[in-house]
């Protein structure tokens, strides 16, 4: 049995690297807006009869996510045998509990309507807090891709004398499996969140680091703001100008320029969301996860 590898829109590099690692024909996903703002959409040759994998990472979901039902359901519609979805950013993680009284868990939400549409899932690093697994809230298979070594691999051979830094205690023990894989050392900040874009970041004892390079090591960047006060408070302790590593690249409004201008030496993303910043590719990595599942 084949696989065609589908991209929805602009994603088309992903697919392209994917199915050539997996040996697979990449197709094509026609679409256009209507003009009251509906999307039409056409899939590709015909994948009747073979496994259908989609690439779409969810960074920015609420323009992806019904396109990627509506072609989910036009590949079945069509005779596909199995439908997988490649993610490597997962959206709509970090809501995972009702806060408040009416909030909607869009965790579980987003997690139910992609299980009826696709049967298996890859991602890479999805921001599990309060879950244990994806499998709290997918009720298909799913397979995380670590992207700890990676970002380990690169550190080590980039970066001279690295000392990884974690920006809060939540990241503690993440932070210490990339160190353990850079054979470095590490250390843990604490965060104080004011609100979405306000947070202070206050450092320990880290003058047995001064001769080192701080590595800032976190799993999403979005306003970046947690990242920007852990660069301050790194040069306030007159450590070098720290390199700045994280998994998935949102940077919303300006953020990874504003990190820069922070003091950042160096901003470095995997491949998991399109940027100028990607340096580590974790698309061999989803390759591998992919061949598990089919």
């Amino acid at each position: 049995m084949s696989t065609l590898v589908l991209a929805l829109e602009g994603n088309e590099v992903l697919a392209e690297r994917i199915g050539g690692l997996i040996q697979a024909p990449v197709g094509r996903v026609r679409s256009r807006r209507f003009p009251d703002g509906e999307t039409y959409l056409r899939v590709e040759p015909d994948c009747s009869g073979q496994r259908v994998l989609l690439a779409c990472t969810l960074a920015h979901p609420d323009d992806k996510v019904l396109p990627l039902v509506f072609v989910a359901d036009a590949a079945r519609a069509m005779g596909a045998v199995r439908v997988g979805l490649v993610a490597p950013y997962l959206a709509y993680m970090r809501q995972d509990r009702q806060f408040q009284a009416g909030e909607a868990v869009t965790s579980r939400t987003i997690g139910g309507l992609l299980s009826k549409y696709v049967d298996w899932l890859v991602t890479v690093d999805p921001h599990l807090h309060r879950y244990h697994s994806l499998a709290e809230i997918y009720t298909v298979p799913c397979r995380v891709v670590h992207a700890a070594p990676a970002l380990a691999a690169w550190i080590a051979a980039h970066v001279d004398r690295p000392v990884l830094v974690g920006p809060d205690e939540e990241s503690e023990q993440w932070v210490s499996i990339v160190a353990a894989l850079a054979q470095a050392p590490y250390l843990v900040l604490r965060k104080v969140r004011h609100g979405d874009r306000v947070v202070d970041v206050s450092a320990p004892d880290i003058a047995a680091h001064r001769d080192r390079t701080p590595v800032v090591v976190d799993d999403i960047v979005s306003t970046a703001g947690t990242m920007i006060e852990t660069v301050r408070a790194l040069l306030r302790a007159r450590l070098s100008a720290p390199v700045c590593v994280a998994v998935h690249a949102l940077f919303a409004g300006g953020a990874d320029a504003a990190l820069r201008a922070a003091g950042a030496a160096r901003v470095v993303t995997t491949t998991s969301v399109p940027h100028a910043t990607n340096a580590i590719d974790v698309v061999p990595l989803l390759a591998e996860a992919i061949r598990e599942l089919e």
